[in-house]
């Protein structure tokens, strides 16, 4: 493929994703459907087909998540890299930013919002029980960021500790316990924890 049918098909995916995106915060996940997605794309049906498959609607859901995720964690790599003389408070920065632009992400705001209201879950699995790509994808930047910055932390004790911020911040978005920076202090304080056993 060349350069420029390549860089065609990547501005005419994220076009499709963009209409995706407009129609899930505006109507949820149940109203996703290939035709809208087609007509705000500017594209035909066949189109959306064709870049995503015959089963489109969940590799659009699967995409979306992915997009997403990728905007958390260069968002969450600037807070550690701020605090990097921490681990702490690297977690910290890093658990607060994700649970404040949770809260207005809109496209987060409406999963969670049709998972309470009982209407649709599909879209929610891709936060919580699938391992891709959240949980895959968050695992493994953050394990090979903290092998960097926090050396002295054995290889048992990263993995354990990497293992809970990420769940525990996915779970402290899908069911909030308590204020984000008030989460995020306590996320880092088990973290840290876990990471240093000989401190706790």
């Amino acid at each position: 493929m060349t350069r420029f049918r390549q860089a065609v098909r990547t501005l005419l995916r994220s076009e499709i994703l963009d209409a995706a995106y407009q129609l899930v915060t505006d109507e949820g996940w149940a109203g996703l459907r290939v035709a809208p997605v087609a007509r705000i794309a500017g594209c035909s049906r066949q189109t959306v087909y064709n870049e995503f498959g015959t089963n489109a609607k969940d590799a659009i859901g699967l995409a979306l998540v992915e997009r997403e995720a990728e905007h958390f964690l260069l968002g969450i790599q600037a807070q550690l890299d701020a605090h990097r003389a921490s681990l702490e408070e690297a977690a910290t920065a890093g658990v607060g930013f994700v649970l404040r632009r949770a809260v207005d992400n809109p496209l987060i705001r409406s999963v969670l919002t049709a998972a309470r209201g009982g209407q649709d879950d599909e879209l929610l699995a891709y936060l919580t029980t699938r391992p891709e790509p959240v949980f895959d994808t968050a695992t493994t930047m953050l394990d090979a960021y903290a092998a960097d910055a926090w050396p002295e932390v054995d290889a048992v004790s990263r993995s354990l500790a990497v293992e809970t911020i990420v769940r525990l911040t996915v779970s402290h978005i899908v069911q909030p316990a308590a204020d984000p920076e008030e989460s995020a202090r306590r996320i880092a304080v088990i973290t840290t924890r876990i990471a240093y056993p000989g401190k706790a």
